[in-house]
């Protein structure tokens, strides 16, 4: 297709994209669920595990393959504008007293899952045809013990400023033991990244250049954010102009030595200073990440998803085996944790089952694997699948926990107790 076809099929593909994912959000949100999680349905849901299997011509005519590179380039400035938010929102949440309780839960909450999809990889061996061909079984098992270690600290965070937890015991342990296990598990990604390449110049190019950019950032990074920040001489445009800019270069920067644009943007929105004019910007460029171009990734992202792949018996006991060992690894080792470390049982239930979602950060992940050869269809499908439930039980079972709550909190006083009947 030419530039002038590929045109109109990109506008009427957006449109469908964002249409749809609205009418998704407006549907699940009766059910109490966040529009991210929407969204990550929707996607698949007009990708071939529903859209192309009942209606195959029209979504190969709203999908056509020279359209994907256009949808993933876009996609991909949505991921970096939000991992830039993201990692904005990391430094806002400071771990003080809780430290030493976020560090035990985050570090359950890494380990745990860690070894336990390690393991399950080891074991199944090729047992299972989730791993190309060329790929080392050692760097395959990583990757889905790094899959499932992953928490989603953005959707985590939106979660509890939606539901009023903000300023709460559970509320700010979730998020400052989200925030470190991100953190740890996007440098382990980067680790199996730089070992998957099986050669001794890409991986000496990805460390040696990850060397040099946090040096650079510690060095440089909070002056040169602050002067564009503080700056009296730039209005408001140059100032948001002057961040997307910088935002680019530093997302190039870090594709071109492996580590992928989401860790630059990460760190770029980390060392960003704490200001009113900081914030006007992110609050500019958020919502336009947030409505247009996320939706954009989850629908490439659904575009890459076959469930029809779990008609494979082997596969599909692989993906229960996956969703099983990633609520266990995240959401009991997490619960159990905070209460080795003195917690409550109901702020214990509510950190594990807000750590055990995984959500975008997840499908960031996942794609990374795809593009670095490292993950095939059928483990892509299977880690979505894990992304999925592990993040629509989350507001599901956050209200269960709740309703027992109120069920079991005594009745005000001056008023007579229930009387049970019979």
């Amino acid at each position: 297709m030419t530039p002038t076809e590929l045109a109109p099929r990109f506008f009427i593909a957006v449109a469908v994209i964002l249409l749809f994912c609205r009418l998704a959000s407006w549907l699940l949100g009766k059910a109490g669920q966040p529009p991210v999680v929407s969204e990550m349905l929707a996607g698949v849901l007009l990708g071939p595990s529903l859209l192309g299997l009942l209606f195959p011509q029209v979504q190969a005519w709203l999908f056509p393959a020279p359209l994907l590179p256009v949808l993933y380039v876009v996609g991909q400035v949505g991921l970096v504008l939000f991992m830039f938010q993201a990692g904005y929102a990391f430094k806002a949440h400071r771990v003080t007293r809780l430290a030493g309780t976020a560090g035990a839960v985050s570090l359950a909450g890494i380990t745990v899952p860690l070894l336990l999809g390690v393991l399950l990889v080891l074991v199944t061996a090729d047992a299972v045809p989730i791993r190309p061909a060329g790929v080392a079984i050692g760097v395959s098992a990583a990757f889905v013990g790094v899959a499932l270690a992953i928490t989603a600290f953005p959707m985590l965070a939106r979660i509890i400023t939606e539901r009023g937890h903000a300023g709460t015991r559970h509320g700010s342990l979730a998020l400052a033991s989200g925030a470190i296990d991100d953190l740890v598990a996007w440098i382990m990604l980067a680790v199996v990244l730089a070992f998957a390449s099986g050669e001794a110049g890409p991986a000496v190019v990805t460390a040696g250049g990850a060397v040099l950019f946090f040096l650079a950032l510690w060095l440089g990074g909070g002056r040169v954010s602050g002067a564009l920040m503080r700056s009296g001489r730039l209005d408001g445009r140059t100032r948001l102009l002057g961040t997307v800019a910088l935002l680019f270069l530093v997302a190039w920067y870090t594709d071109e030595i492996g580590l992928y644009a989401v860790f630059g943007a990460f760190a770029v929105g980390v060392v960003m200073p704490r200001a009113e004019r900081t914030d006007q910007v992110i609050e500019t460029l958020t919502p336009v990440a947030s409505a247009v171009f996320l939706p954009l990734f989850f629908t490439f992202s659904g575009l890459r998803t076959e469930f029809g792949l779990l008609g494979d018996v082997r596969v599909l006991m692989f993906a229960g085996a996956c969703v099983a060992l990633a609520i266990v690894g995240k959401f009991g080792a997490c619960w159990a944790a905070a209460r080795l470390r003195g917690e409550p049982g109901g702020v214990a239930l509510r950190v594990g089952i807000l750590m055990n979602a995984r959500g975008l950060m997840q499908l960031i992940a996942l794609n990374v694997g795809l593009e670095a050869g490292i993950v095939n269809s059928s483990l892509f499908t299977v880690l979505v699948l894990v992304a999925l439930v592990t993040t629509l039980m989350t507001t599901p079972l956050l209200t269960l926990v709740e309703r027992l709550e109120a069920r079991r909190a005594p009745a005000p006083s001056g008023e007579p107790e229930p009387v049970p009947v019979g």
